[in-house]
C-alpha cells in the first residue's frame, strides 16, 4: 500500500522524466505572486539582464582615460592606491605599471557619451542607455562577486535577483516560466554554477530555468519513447484526482502545479526557442551568429522572444571577460560577439514598442585595474580585477537614454563622485519594477531576509 506522497515521489521520473530542479520555475498566474499589490506604479514589465561574466575592462570600453595614455609605463602612484587591497595575482608584483588603452575612444550620440572603437554598434544606441560609471563592490573574486551581483551577498546560499522577482509578482505566462537562464555556449573562463539562478531558501518553483541549445532545450521536458501526449494528460490527470482526494500539502500542491506547468511547455517551448521562424531582416540585424542557437547573438534574440511572451525576468551570461593577460586581442574577440547582439536588442525592443516597458541591464561583476598585471609588453597586457570602480549601464523601462552617472579619477582607480553600489542598482532594477526592495522581504531563520540585506538606494538620477 502506498501513500499519496509516495506516489507522487516516484512518479516524478517515471511520467516523462521530469527533474524538478529544471522545471521549479514560475508560477502559473500573476496572482501567485507575494505581492498582491505592488508598492508603486511600475516602469517595467520585465528585465533583460546581460551579465558579462569575468569582469569587462571599463578602461578599453566606457571610461575614456587619456592620462593612463600619458602615463603609459610609470608606476601606480602611492597617492592613488592608498591602503587599498591588490589581489594575490598581483599584490606581490615589484612592479606595478601603468597602462592604457591602445583602443581609440570618440564621442558618441547626441549626448557624447564617450565609448571605444571596440562598441561600434553599441556607440549608435548610446542615447537609449544610462552608462553608470561609478559602480562598485567590496568583492574582489569572481565567485563572491557573480555571487553578490546576483545575490545580495558574498555568501551562497541565498536567492537570486531573478527568484526574488519571481516570488513577489509571478509569472504573466502560465504556459512558459517567469525565470528563464540563457548561457553562451562553449565558452570558456570562470565556471557558473546553477546556484546564480538558484532559489535560495524561497519556495523552490522561483529557481530559475535554464534553457539550452540544441533539440533538447530544457532538460527532461519530453516525455521517453512510447508515452504520447494522450497519456501524459491521462496521467498528469489521474495524479490531480488523487491528491485532491487528501488534504492539502503545500510540497505536493507545488509539484502538481510544476507538472502541469512542464505539461504545458512541452508546446509552448518549441514554438519559443523556434529562432529560425524570424525573418532574415531580424537574424542579419543581430549578426552572424545569430543562426547558431546558443550563441550569445541567438540568446539576444530569443530573450526578445520570451520577452514577447511576457517572462517577467531573462538572464544572459556570457563569460570570457576575465583579462589577466592578452587582453587587447581577447576583448577584441568578446567585443565581436557581443556588441552588434546588444545593439540589435535594444533596436529591436524599441522598433516594437517594447522598449519603454522592457529594462535592459549590461554588466559583470567588476572592472579592471588600470595597472598591468605580470609583464608590460610592446603590444600586450592584462588587466586584473578591480571592484573599487567599473561601469554598468541600464536602457529602457523607467531608464534615462543618454545619461552617464559617476566619475572616476583621472587615473581611473578611484570614484570620484556619485558612488553607485551593486546594492543601489539591485534596489533600483527592484524599484522600476513597481517593489520597494525594503518591503519585499522573506522571513527564514528568525528573521525577515531581502535582496538588498540591509543596504540599498535606489539610483533616482538615471530614472525617467
Amino acid at each position: 500500500m502506498f501513500t499519496r506522497r509516495q506516489i507522487l515521489q516516484s512518479s516524478a521520473w517515471g511520467f516523462g522524466g521530469l527533474a524538478l530542479g529544471q522545471l521549479m520555475a514560475s508560477q502559473s498566474h500573476a496572482a501567485d505572486g507575494m505581492l498582491t499589490d505592488l508598492h508603486h506604479t511600475p516602469k517595467a514589465k520585465r528585465v533583460i539582464f546581460l551579465f558579462q561574466a569575468g569582469g569587462p575592462s571599463q578602461l578599453d570600453l566606457f571610461d575614456y582615460k587619456p592620462l593612463l595614455n600619458e602615463k603609459h609605463g610609470e608606476q601606480l602612484p602611492a597617492s592613488v592606491r592608498g591602503e587599498q587591497r591588490l589581489t594575490g595575482m598581483s599584490g606581490n608584483q615589484s612592479s606595478i605599471p601603468l597602462v592604457g588603452s591602445p583602443f581609440k575612444f570618440g564621442q558618441q550620440g547626441q549626448s557624447g557619451t564617450w565609448v571605444s572603437e571596440l562598441l561600434p554598434h553599441t556607440a549608435k544606441v548610446v542615447d537609449d542607455i544610462s552608462i553608470i560609471r561609478s559602480a562598485h563592490t567590496e568583492a574582489i573574486n569572481h565567485g563572491p562577486g557573480v555571487t553578490y551581483f546576483q545575490t545580495g551577498s558574498q555568501i551562497p546560499g541565498r536567492p537570486c535577483i531573478g527568484s526574488w522577482m519571481s516570488y513577489g509578482l509571478g509569472s504573466e505566462n502560465e504556459n512558459l516560466p517567469g525565470f528563464v537562464v540563457l548561457v553562451t555556449k562553449e565558452k570558456g573562463g570562470q565556471p557558473l554554477a546553477a546556484r546564480l539562478w538558484g532559489n535560495g531558501f524561497l519556495p523552490s518553483h522561483h529557481q530559475g530555468v535554464q534553457f539550452r541549445s540544441g533539440s533538447d532545450p530544457v532538460l527532461y521536458l519530453n516525455s521517453p519513447d512510447g508515452i504520447d501526449r494522450t497519456s501524459r494528460e491521462s496521467a498528469l490527470t489521474s495524479l490531480d484526482q488523487l491528491h485532491r482526494m487528501q488534504s492539502s500539502d503545500a510540497l505536493i500542491d507545488t509539484r502538481i502545479r510544476q507538472y502541469e506547468l512542464a505539461f504545458r511547455m512541452q508546446s509552448s517551448i518549441p514554438d519559443v526557442t523556434n529562432i529560425a521562424a524570424e525573418p532574415d531582416h531580424v537574424l542579419d540585424m543581430y549578426g552572424p551568429d545569430a543562426r547558431n542557437p546558443g550563441t550569445f547573438a541567438a540568446n539576444c534574440l530569443l530573450a526578445r522572444r520570451l520577452a514577447e511572451q511576457n517572462v517577467r525576468f531573462i538572464q544572459l551570461y556570457h563569460q570570457g571577460w576575465d583579462h589577466h593577460g592578452g587582453l587587447p586581442g581577447a576583448i577584441k574577440k568578446q567585443c565581436k560577439e557581443t556588441d552588434q547582439p546588444t545593439a540589435a536588442l535594444l533596436t529591436d525592443l524599441k522598433q516594437r514598442g517594447m522598449l519603454d516597458d522592457t529594462l535592459v541591464i549590461w554588466g559583470g561583476e567588476f572592472g579592471r585595474t588600470n595597472y598591468c598585471q605580470g609583464k608590460l609588453g610592446a603590444s600586450n597586457f592584462g588587466r586584473d580585477h578591480h571592484g573599487r570602480c567599473f561601469t554598468v549601464w541600464m536602457a529602457g523601462g523607467g531608464i534615462k537614454g543618454g545619461v552617464t552617472l559617476g566619475t572616476t579619477d583621472e587615473y581611473g582607480f578611484n570614484i570620484v563622485d556619485q558612488p553607485i553600489h551593486i546594492h543601489d542598482l539591485q534596489a533600483t532594477i527592484l524599484h522600476v519594477m513597481g517593489i520597494d526592495h525594503e518591503r519585499l522581504t522573506f522571513r527564514h531563520q528568525g528573521r525577515a531576509f531581502r535582496l538588498t540585506d540591509v543596504h540599498g538606494h535606489v539610483v533616482q538620477p538615471i530614472l525617467a
